[in-house]
């Protein structure tokens, strides 16, 4: 099995797919934060720590389309050099992300059309399951096969925040935050979708990414309310201007 995944009978046509993915993803992301910013939801007057972790995930998004882009353009000597940077990378990318979190709590409340239990509980473990998938990718840089999908799967649940920037994510009610942390998803499917088309079956790959990002949002879910999930949230706000909002997702006073 592992052979006819390697051996595929056209190698070029699904480097140059993946290289599609990745552009696709990328474009989710930029889009989803330049809209914000077109809008005036967002601004460059904020604290450092939304600078820096601005810079490192869309590092991170750089990285994964040159290192596709290397692949898709038959450069594989600069492409196995670039890939060690990941190692060093994934790991920053979940400190950022959880520094991103406690801070925007701390000082807004965080997004108000979520719950503040389920953004601050939830969101790490995102991450987690992101660095979970990029890091076996990595680990499985030798079976190629193995690496493209887990690498692609593992950004594939990072794209909420872009999604949710795109989408009229306040009027999703209840259901927010699994709408905008799934969507993403949908980039999985596609890639189950071609290798039904072109190899006859799918990657197990692609399963492992899909169980990963369904199974950590329930974990989240679970956990964000529990006793524990509320009792840490309200900890980590206390004090802080964000702990004004209510833990309930709520609409803004002026707001339609």
């Amino acid at each position: 099995m592992a052979t006819m995944y390697q051996d595929s009978a056209e190698p070029r046509a699904e480097e140059k797919f993946f290289f599609r993915m990745a552009l696709l993803m990328g474009l989710v992301i930029v889009t989803g934060f330049s809209l914000n910013l077109a809008l005036g939801r967002s601004s460059f007057a904020v604290p450092w720590v939304y600078h820096v972790h601005g810079v490192v995930f869309f590092g991170w998004v750089a990285l994964l389309l040159m290192q596709s882009a290397l692949i898709a353009g038959g450069n594989r000597a600069l492409h196995k050099r670039l890939g060690w940077l990941s190692v060093l990378w994934i790991p920053l990318m979940v400190g950022m992300g959880i520094a991103i979190t406690v801070t925007s709590l701390q000082r807004t409340g965080g997004p108000f059309f979520f719950d503040a239990n389920e953004f601050m509980i939830s969101n790490p473990i995102g991450l987690l399951t992101f660095a979970a998938l990029s890091l076996g990718a990595v680990a499985m840089r030798r079976r190629t096969d193995w690496h493209r999908r887990l690498m692609l799967g593992g950004m594939a649940t990072i794209l909420g925040p872009g999604f949710g920037r795109i989408l009229p994510t306040p009027l999703f009610g209840a259901w927010a935050w699994e709408i905008t942390n799934l969507i993403g998803l949908v980039f999985v499917l596609v890639g189950m979708m071609r290798d039904k088309r072109h190899l006859g079956m799918i990657h197990p790959a692609w399963l492992v990414a899909l169980f990963a990002g369904v199974g950590s949002l329930a974990l989240g879910e679970f956990l964000a309310y529990t006793h524990w999930g509320i009792a840490l949230t309200e900890q980590i706000m206390a004090g802080h201007p964000g702990a004004a909002r209510p833990m309930q997702a709520y609409v803004p006073p002026g707001m339609p």
